[in-house]
């Protein structure tokens, strides 16, 4: 390892470069220059490339937005069965529920004190659904 106290001598540069203080070659292109003229041909690269993909890439895009269309007109008709089948459900359910809370109202009325809530059974109509409600589902 080194101290801070001693210093190495600067490194040679390569037999086929000239020392850091000569410059370049006169026939040679400075290093930025030579790099300016790489950056200039990867931008035309670039640029071809851009102009040779919009074209396929605004393609893509267009068949995209058809697919769209075609998938929202044939999910219209869809949605609105699911929309109308809904309706109906949930007006049986709505009117299920209404004579359900009707009965439950029927029998605490008509309930004797000394009877408990647990000995009622409920009727057999309301056991479960009947055949004509569960043929509409």
């Amino acid at each position: 390892m080194t101290t801070d106290d001693e210093q190495l001598p600067p490194a040679e540069p390569p037999a086929d470069q000239p020392p850091a203080g000569q410059g370049a070659t006169p026939d040679a292109p400075p290093a930025s220059s030579q790099a300016r003229e790489w950056l200039g041909q990867l931008q035309q690269m670039i640029d071809q490339i851009a102009a040779h993909a919009a074209p396929v890439a605004r393609d893509v895009a267009a068949k995209a937005a058809e697919l769209a269309a075609v998938a929202g007109e044939k999910a219209g008709p869809l949605a609105k069965r699911a929309a109308e089948r809904t309706e109906a459900v949930g007006a049986r359910v709505a009117d299920r529920s209404r004579r359900f809370a009707e009965e439950i109202r029927n029998r605490a009325e008509g309930a004797e004190p000394t009877e408990s809530a647990g000995a009622a059974e409920p009727p057999a109509e309301s056991a479960g659904p009947s055949d004509d409600e569960t043929a509409g589902a």
